[in-house]
């Protein structure tokens, strides 16, 4: 039956066969994630825009663009949440967390908004896993969350994935670069793109970034930062690629690789997949040392990642069955309705996947709809009060005394 209404452009509704792959995603990761220590955390979904605006940054497409705003009824301007770093570094700010042992690792899930242009693999309520370790600045934590999100995507068996790595440098020491990198475009900026040429003093790492025909001709010439890394930032680059190669991990480097957001710095990845089209991004993050100091706390290094469920759910293009029910309760007499309902209860409480039947039908129809649902066990309960067990199977029937049907059932293969 249709209706008039429809769910707002750019979002969608997740239907119990999509629902089924994401639950086997979130799991999957829940599962990686807290064998290496990480523990859940959940924020609002909307935040003070200002969160944003400081912390992602003001020259961002995220914060020019694409973010949800709007104004409370209180006057305060609010942000439907673009992306969860800013919002997890706010938590670790406001709870005291720094007092914590650290690092302090924690992971993440759950909807994100974006004004974006619909298309496969990019909507505007999205949803994304997370994970980030706060207080490290070591390699090892770069490694470790690399190899966790390689371990999440090699779990599930996404197919045709590879691991892109750069770096960015330290705030510091890129200093020197970002003015040889303005003056190559300064240079050629008749070829730029008007989105380009007005960001050249804001943030001219963009323009790797850039789709436009003649910026992308510019930057093929232009120098990169990780041609230009020294000191203890090129040490730190070249420690986490160690690693990596210690764990087997292949990557290939990617001197033109940048982030959509601010507060990066030195160690960034992707892991991009070949079946995504040009929404190729299945996930990635980096190492962002300066961001808790941005929003107004102590220096703290930090270091994490996001991966796209949709993006993970269509690059495996696969369906997870419905799970069968082990029992299913049919009544040959309306007068064991009751006794159904609470034999179903019993064999929940007993571990137990039961149903029973809430459309009145006949014992003909009832044994229809167990074998449309998957049922591997009927139990129908006779008029008398007698009740038989039905393999749907084999179709084998017998007699079964009721106090021992989670005995019978349980222990069936």
């Amino acid at each position: 039956m249709a209706s008039k209404y429809q769910a707002p452009r750019g979002t969608f509704d997740v239907l119990p066969e999509e629902a089924r792959n994401r639950a086997r995603i979130e799991r999957a990761a829940a599962t990686i994630l807290a064998r290496a220590g990480y523990e859940r955390i959940a924020t609002p979904a909307f935040e003070d825009t200002e969160l944003f605006e400081r912390g992602v940054g003001r020259s961002t497409d995220i914060v020019r663009k694409e973010m949800f705003t709007f104004e409370d009824k209180g006057g305060r301007s609010i942000t439907l949440r673009p992306e969860g770093t800013a919002p997890i570094c706010r938590a670790y700010l406001e709870h005291g967390m720094h007092k914590l042992a650290q690092p302090v690792k924690l992971f993440y899930g759950g909807p994100f908004f974006r004004h974006e242009r619909p298309q496969a693999g990019r909507y505007r309520q999205f949803h994304q896993l997370g994970a980030e370790a706060i207080g490290s600045d070591s390699p090892l934590a770069d490694a470790e969350l690399i190899a966790l999100l390689f371990e999440l995507l090699d779990e599930l068996g996404v197919p045709g994935v590879e691991l892109q790595l750069g770096s960015l440098g330290s705030p510091e020491s890129r200093q020197a670069y970002l003015e040889e990198l303005k003056a190559h475009l300064r240079a050629h900026q008749d070829d730029l793109s008007k989105d380009v040429r007005e960001r050249i003093e804001l943030n001219p790492l963009r323009a790797f970034d850039s789709d436009d025909e003649g910026t992308r001709v510019v930057m093929a010439s232009a120098p990169t930062i990780v041609e230009r890394l020294d000191g203890e930032d090129a040490e730190h680059f070249a420690e986490v690629r160690s690693l990596l190669d210690a764990a087997g991990i292949a990557y290939s480097i990617d001197p033109t690789l940048v982030r959509g957001l601010d507060y990066y710095t030195r160690t960034i990845f992707s892991f991009v997949c070949d079946r995504l089209g040009a929404q190729s991004e299945i996930g990635g993050g980096g190492r962002y040392d300066g961001l808790i100091e941005q929003l107004g706390g102590p220096p703290t290094p930090a270091v994490g990642w996001a991966a796209g469920i949709e993006r993970i759910a269509l690059a495996l293009d696969e369906a997870v069955e419905a799970p069968g029910r082990d029992a299913f309760i049919a009544v040959a007499a309306d007068e064991q309705r009751r006794r159904a309902t609470t034999l179903a209860g019993e064999l929940r409480h007993a571990g137990i996947s039961a149903e029973v039947d809430l459309a009145d039908r006949g014992l003909k129809g009832q044994l229809k709809h167990a074998d449309r649902i998957g049922a591997r066990r009927v139990v129908i309960l006779e008029a008398d009060g007698s009740a038989q067990l039905r393999d749907m199977a084999s179709g084998e029937q017998r007699p079964v005394e009721a106090g021992r049907l989670a005995d019978e059932i349980g222990s069936a293969p």
